[in-house]
């Protein structure tokens, strides 16, 4: 089951039709849905998880917490919205669009895809703009 919930005045407009968008990239991955929670918040909301839990000093749009049992995903994924915000006024593209790149992100990280080499990251990147294409 995918739920979102908001901690800053910030709410999607399709919830049902994001969510069956995920639950069909999740299939194609031969993974299986369980809980995930999505978090929209504010960057001081994920600032303060990011040096709480992960020891970093930084903004960022995206924290994930990947509680999966094998192919079954479990995870709560906070989203800042000023980041995306921000993050899609500097790649000059559209609000919803960064903000699905970074929502399909999150569980890409969950089905065991990694971007911490340029390769991966290049598999990443790949596996996000195809959902992007196969979104509602």
């Amino acid at each position: 089951m995918i739920s979102f919930n908001y901690e800053t005045d910030f709410k999607l407009k399709n919830e049902t039709q994001i969510s069956e968008w995920i639950s069909k990239a999740i299939v194609s991955e031969n993974c299986k849905e369980g809980e995930l929670n999505y978090i929209f918040c504010s960057d001081d909301y994920l600032h303060k998880i990011n040096v709480d839990f992960l020891n970093h000093d930084t903004l960022t749009d995206i924290i994930s917490f990947d509680y999966s049992v094998g192919k079954e995903l479990h995870g709560d994924i906070y989203i800042s919205v000023e980041r995306v915000e921000d993050n899609a006024s500097d790649f000059e593209v559209d609000f919803e669009d960064e903000l699905a790149r970074v929502m399909i992100h999150g569980i890409l990280h969950y089905c065991g895809y990694k971007d911490k080499t340029e390769d991966d990251a290049k598999l990443m990147r790949s596996k996000e703009d195809y959902y992007l294409q196969e979104r509602f």
